[in-house]
């Protein structure tokens, strides 16, 4: 009797473990399918405003395309990194830009949670809060942090998603237009599609001051979506990464060390009067001794708070 009660409890334990690695593999193929050549069609519309300023505008809607080439950085077991590069103008003799990337990382515990202001606030979760989950986390052209959160990946009725919410920095389109807020509230949803993919975003604008409750300012649509098209028409963003994938590992190897520190991060926004893409941009900047030198150069403080989150 004993035995055929063991005999079942592995048999469900098996059963378990299968289960788990059958999701987390239809996982990891989900997030790859956001992998290729795009068309890409931008679509932002602030939908409400609850100002009190009787002067208030809102931000213009915003469509824009672009072809995007997605590269597959890497591809393990418990991560997935995707660099995103555009490629503009002529497409006889393209202008290569590079653009997003995004990180896909299983059962991570460590988030670096935007703040407001060029602040960062690290936080520690235990394991058993991000069982079974990916943390997605997002950084700007120059790999610096954006945005980063830890939700489960849904595969049901014929649908693959990921959705969560997590503060992020005024976009480009926003902060080179106005300066009222300091803090997207994104609420990020991405969804696979027989066409590629869409990324789905609920965002609230938001004003934070230290000792206050935020200040809702208003709240935005966007719908951005990616239809794949033959990888050949973005040749020419996947040569320029070949030729470049060297310096941008330094570059990410730089920002590793400066993430293990698992402390809170506050970044300059210019040195020398230039902002870090452009440091990071000069061809004439290469290898990881010039490449450290600029990006330390732009970690204004590291502070250990401590901080845990649920």
């Amino acid at each position: 009797m004993k035995e055929k009660i063991l005999v079942t409890a592995l048999a469900i334990a098996f059963t378990g473990a299968l289960h788990a690695q059958s999701k987390k593999d239809q996982d990891r193929e989900a997030i790859k399918e956001m992998c290729g050549c795009f068309e890409v069609t931008f679509n932002f519309a602030e939908t409400f405003s609850y100002s009190q300023d009787s002067l208030y505008k809102p931000s213009k809607n915003k469509v824009d395309t672009a072809l995007e080439w997605a590269q597959l950085v890497t591809d393990a077991e418990d991560e997935v990194v995707i660099q995103h590069i555009l490629q503009v103008g002529n497409p006889a003799k393209p202008a290569i830009v590079k653009h997003w990337r995004q990180d896909w990382l299983f059962e991570n515990t460590d988030l670096y949670l935007y703040n407001g202001d060029n602040n960062w606030t690290f936080h520690k979760k235990d394991a058993d809060e991000v069982a079974g989950q990916w943390t997605q986390k997002v950084y700007q052209v120059d790999d610096s942090p954006r945005y980063e959160g830890t939700a489960s990946w849904v595969h049901v009725d014929g649908k693959s998603y990921w959705e969560n919410t997590a503060p992020a920095p005024l976009p480009r389109r926003e902060y080179t237009t106005r300066a009222d807020y300091n803090l997207t509230m994104r609420g990020n949803r991405h969804e696979i599609t027989p066409e590629g993919w869409v990324h789905d975003q609920d965002n609230d604008k938001i004003v934070r001051k230290a000792g206050a409750d935020d200040l809702l300012l208003a709240k935005e649509k966007g719908y951005n979506t990616y239809v794949k098209v033959p990888d050949a028409r973005c040749k020419a963003a996947a040569d320029w990464w070949v030729a470049n994938q060297d310096k941008w590992a330094d570059v990410r190897a730089t920002w590793d060390d400066v993430f293990s520190r698992d402390m809170d991060l506050t970044l300059k926004e210019k040195v020398d009067n230039k902002v870090l893409y452009k440091h990071l941009f000069d061809d004439a900047v290469v290898g990881k001794k010039a490449i450290s030198n600029v990006i330390e150069s732009f970690v204004a403080k590291t502070e250990n708070t401590g901080v845990k989150t649920k």
